[in-house]
């Protein structure tokens, strides 16, 4: 196994929230740091433990129990995410989705790809199994309606407990090609 160690800001288990997979039991490995600044952002990238990939693996097996599906997240996990992170999730029976904004190439191996594209940031991906567009001012679904994924999501911004959900769910009306993801985690208390 590689030396390298990477910038983790915290491991969880809990159920997926978002997208395809909402209510699915995911070890959410979130990795610190982004290459955007997204107004909207929950996470605090400064704080972060320095682990190796098997340190990661050894965690997610503590805190999953059977669960077998690691979500990788952050900020932009692909920043630090690579075949090596990936490779030892596999040798371990884990499943590896990975939640990304799209802007950088994505190691091989990943097993489901959520692009999350946000503005400033152009994406470089061509493909993933699902787009979650976050609809915040400035964003244009009609721009990622034709975007190769399976599955087109449309997610209501929440910025302290304030949402535009009327707005999605009207634009989701009138296109019916998108569907409506919702933060369930939020909704429930969970993480």
């Amino acid at each position: 196994m590689s030396a390298k160690s990477y910038r983790v800001n915290e491991i969880f288990y809990s159920l997926q929230g978002e997208g395809f997979w909402t209510g699915t039991p995911m070890v959410f490995v979130r990795l610190s740091g982004c290459n955007l600044r997204c107004p909207f952002c929950d996470t605090d990238h400064s704080a972060f433990t320095q682990m190796s990939a098997d340190a990661i693996v050894a965690a997610a097996r503590a805190c999953g129990a059977a669960c077998r599906r690691i979500c990788l997240t952050g900020g932009e996990p692909s920043l630090q995410a690579d075949e090596a992170l990936i490779s030892a999730f596999h040798a371990a029976g884990y499943s590896v989705h990975m939640e990304t904004n799209g802007t950088r190439v994505l190691p091989a191996g990943v097993d489901w790809i959520t692009v999350s594209p946000k503005l400033g940031g152009p994406v470089v991906l061509e493909k993933a199994d699902e787009l979650k567009l976050v609809l915040t001012s400035g964003v244009d679904p009609s721009e990622w309606a034709s975007f190769p994924a399976q599955w087109h999501f449309l997610q209501p911004c929440d910025v302290h407990g304030r949402t535009n959900v009327a707005e999605v769910t009207a634009y989701i009306e009138a296109h019916p090609s998108w569907r409506l993801s919702l933060q369930t985690h939020k909704l429930l208390g969970i993480r």
